[in-house]
């Protein structure tokens, strides 16, 4: 995509792309920073952007800062004032006018060498990102000054009392746990862990038996016993049955 508002600079930028020892495909020409919002909002955004920051509207920043663009950016411009600023927009280079063909080749050589890079990389990159993802296997947790690990499969349940998030394990053991029940939920194995309702979160194991309960709810009893009830709403109630039978 070629952002540049002066036609003849335009004309002469397809003319040098044209001439590049590889195809390039220009999929839009836009001469203003309005132009250039609705042409992304509208098309997504492409491979590589060439824009020219002061146009006949504005800074062309102010089209960064207004579309999430993730691309990278070659800035060409006939100042060097807003170099530093350049960089902090996903640019990977930033030409001076007029712009030598041998300058401009070189700055599509960089895109085409750190796309080669990144591309390499994306196999480790997806396999960490996997690897990130899967249940975690301990909690740190606080009891008095002292922190310690907790293995999940010796987890009984969690438990939100007062804003503060408990983890009790299997011997009945209690300990703070620096997370929401809502950030748990995204981490724990929902094939071994339930969220109850809005104060528990059960690990399978710890669930001794249950019972229908007034209005279509659940009334859950746990090992080791809380002091509360624990009810699964009548809403639950089938989510619940379809998780506990696997």
């Amino acid at each position: 995509m070629l952002i540049e508002d002066e036609q003849p600079a335009l004309e002469k930028l397809i003319l040098q792309l044209k001439s590049y020892t590889e195809p390039v495909e220009i999929v839009a020409t836009c001469g203003s920073i309005q132009e250039s919002i609705s042409h992304l909002k509208t098309n997504g955004i492409p491979d590589l952007i060439f824009s020219d920051i002061a146009l006949s509207d504005g800074n062309a920043f102010d089209i960064f800062k207004t579309v999430p663009v993730e691309c990278p950016v070659i800035f060409i411009t006939a100042y060097d004032a807003w170099l530093l600023e350049a960089f902090e927009m996903n640019s990977i280079d930033y030409l001076l006018k007029p712009v030598s063909e041998a300058r401009l080749f070189a700055a599509l050589n960089k895109y085409k060498s750190l796309q080669k890079h990144f591309s390499s990389n994306l196999t480790r990159f997806i396999q960490q990102e996997s690897n990130n993802s899967l249940p975690k296997s301990r909690y740190v947790v606080k009891k008095g000054i002292s922190y310690q690990a907790v293995r999940v499969e010796d987890i009984a349940y969690f438990i939100s009392e007062h804003k503060i998030t408990f983890l009790v394990d299997a011997a009945g053991n209690k300990y703070i746990i620096e997370k929401s029940l809502q950030e748990l939920e995204t981490e724990l194995d929902n094939k071994q862990f339930f969220r109850l309702n809005r104060k528990f979160i059960a690990n399978i194991s710890a669930i001794s038996k249950f019972k229908t309960y007034t209005k279509g709810k659940i009334l859950i009893e746990l090992i080791p016993a809380p002091t509360d009830e624990v009810i699964v709403s009548q809403e639950n109630a089938s989510n619940f049955k379809q998780w506990i039978n696997g």
